[in-house]
């Protein structure tokens, strides 16, 4: 896995320096559209977009989110406000799989180049699509939770809860899908308890894993499918000192989520890799402009970190994406 994420940033690298011969003279303006602009996760794409917009003297990149994911309708009154406004391309990350298909269809027959990351919205008017494998990220989630189980010694069977950020977003579907479909595969004597919804609010989260903690005793541990989730469940087992008790396998890399994997709370993170969402997201929008051929879907990857490999070169890059920005730019 090192070598392989290690030959991605080389071809980053080689990326670079093909743009830097292949420049435009056109300018373009391309809106950025993130899910929530409360999350780290979301601020790691605009930091990948950032540094792509760095790579071309003719560009201008403009930034937009509502402050919170459950805002649905907020993101789409901003997709709509930005088509106004005409932009050479839109790179989104549309919540619902549905409510932007309106805008965003009368965009594309506007001319404007559309570039979906992490969700695919239910229609063919877009040019490429750039998302994590849910279903496979979600299986490898209950992979590090078994695994953990039988490292602790114990048998496989008992309670798991499942802590998930918001009902009805495809991405967290197909997350937790492939979390349950892979569990059952190797442990079918581990029952999921029914799913607790928390609208991707950290303290409602904390709430739903203590409430989890109290009234089940035969608890054996959490999947919390997304970076807010996974912090409200790892304050609850830091707070009651459960992280030798309990399985956490969270998805994200928040800097309060990587603390808690340190401190023995969180077991394992399926780390996406939000950066890259961003950075080729804005250079498929520019392929598109400048009339190259796009793949209609590109898997960006996910990786799990743990403590054991935590330190290692091409983690690193994938946690602290300033570092991955700068090595990008060759500062």
């Amino acid at each position: 896995m090192r070598a392989k994420l290690l030959l991605v940033f080389a071809l980053v690298a080689a990326l670079t320096l093909g743009v830097s011969l292949s420049a435009f003279a056109q300018p373009y303006d391309i809106a950025v559209i993130v899910k929530a602009t409360d999350s780290d996760f979301w601020q790691q794409v605009l930091i990948g977009a950032r540094t792509a917009d760095k790579q071309y003297d003719h560009l201008t990149i403009r930034e937009y989110g509502p402050v919170s994911e459950a805002d649905i309708q907020g993101q789409v009154a901003i997709l709509e406000n930005v088509i106004t406004s005409q932009p050479d391309a839109i790179v989104i990350a549309s919540t619902s799989s549905d409510a932007t298909i309106p805008a965003l269809e009368r965009a594309y027959d506007m001319g404007i180049k559309i570039i979906l990351i992490d969700n695919l919205v239910h229609t063919e008017k877009y040019h490429s699509f750039l998302a994590t494998d849910n279903i496979v990220g979600g299986g490898l989630a209950a992979e590090q939770f078994v695994a953990r189980l039988q490292q602790m010694g114990k048998p496989l069977e008992g309670k798991v809860g499942l802590v998930s950020a918001m009902a009805g977003v495809q991405v967290l579907t197909n997350r937790d899908n492939g979390f349950k479909t892979r569990l059952a595969e190797l442990a079918p004597g581990l029952e999921i308890l029914p799913t607790r919804y928390v609208d991707n609010d950290i303290p409602t989260a904390l709430a739903a894993a203590e409430d989890i903690i109290t009234s089940t005793p035969d608890l054996v541990g959490f999947f919390a499918d997304n970076n807010h989730t996974g912090v409200g469940v790892g304050r609850a087992l830091a707070e009651r000192n459960l992280g030798d008790d309990l399985v956490l396998i969270a998805f994200d890399s928040d800097p309060e989520e990587v603390n808690a994997l340190k401190e023995g709370h969180i077991y394992a993170l399926v780390v996406q890799d939000p950066f890259g969402m961003g950075y080729y997201g804005v250079m498929s929008a520019v392929d598109a402009l400048e009339g190259k051929e796009l793949p209609r879907y590109v898997d960006t990857g996910v990786v799990v970190v743990t403590r054991d490999n935590f330190n290692d070169d091409s983690v690193q890059h994938l946690l602290f994406p300033e570092q991955r920005a700068a090595f990008i730019l060759g500062e």
